[in-house]
């Protein structure tokens, strides 16, 4: 599912930039992404409503609702080419790849207003308006907290690892919970459990309160998720397939 997600925003990211360019036709669309084309995306794209196909399918054009998407996808990479070439110089391209799947919407507003609303990338293509720079704000609040932090039924998005035993890091690692990673609250006591990638797995509170994430609210509506089965005292990394 997170590896569709990408191929997604691939997809909307580059109709995004045909569309600066004035080309909006499937045989660029396909050109543009090269090897990495999935033709299985498009209906995907088009059944969730995010972009529509006309002249026979030969011109694909981002929908109302796709428009945002799209948008979100442009803003953070283009912050992440201007914050890498700016702090680091040099190649800058990759970096703002990775980047723009791997940080929510209130960290990149971070950045943005870090590096005091910039209007173009790198490239001196425009980089798209955010609420912080509607609102002007001049100030930034971490937006990383401890896993701990969390409550039973919300979601974060690992931001990093503060660990200073390797070992430890590598145990955590090998529970998949790496930066990027979504994972979701399930028990707080007497033992922290979370989900992480279908699985469910008991840290104990140290490891759970190393562990630096993103947090985003369930969607509105959402019902809570039934408690996991409470786990032993002091397990750390039992996983379970759900």
């Amino acid at each position: 599912m997170q590896r569709r997600t990408v191929q997604e925003d691939e997809v909307l990211e580059r109709l995004w930039h045909l569309r600066e360019e004035g080309r909006q036709d499937l045989g660029a669309l396909v050109e543009a992404l090269g090897e990495g084309f999935d033709p299985a995306v498009l209906p995907s794209l088009a059944q969730q409503g995010l972009v529509i196909l006309t002249e026979g399918g030969q011109r694909v054009e981002l929908t109302a609702r796709g428009e945002p998407r799209a948008e979100r996808v442009i803003r953070a990479h283009r912050l992440g080419e201007r914050l890498i070439y700016d702090a680091f110089g040099g190649d800058f391209e990759a970096g703002a790849c990775e980047l723009e799947h791997a940080v929510t919407g209130e960290l990149v507003d971070a950045i943005c207003t870090l590096l005091g609303h910039p209007r173009d990338c790198p490239h001196g293509l425009p980089i798209p308006e955010g609420d912080c720079c509607r609102r002007a704000e001049t100030t930034v609040a971490s937006p990383a907290v401890a896993l701990t932090a969390l409550e039973v039924g919300q979601e974060g998005r690992v931001a990093y690892v503060r660990c200073r035993d390797d070992g430890l890091l590598h145990r955590i690692d090998g529970l998949h919970i790496r930066p990027g990673a979504t994972v979701r609250v399930h028990q707080k006591y007497p033992t922290f459990v979370i989900e992480c990638e279908g699985a469910a797995v008991a840290l104990g509170e140290d490891v759970a309160a190393s562990i630096c994430v993103w947090r985003a609210s369930p969607p509105a509506g959402a019902p809570a998720p039934e408690p996991a089965p409470a786990p032993r005292r002091g397990w750390f990394g039992r996983r379970t397939r759900g």
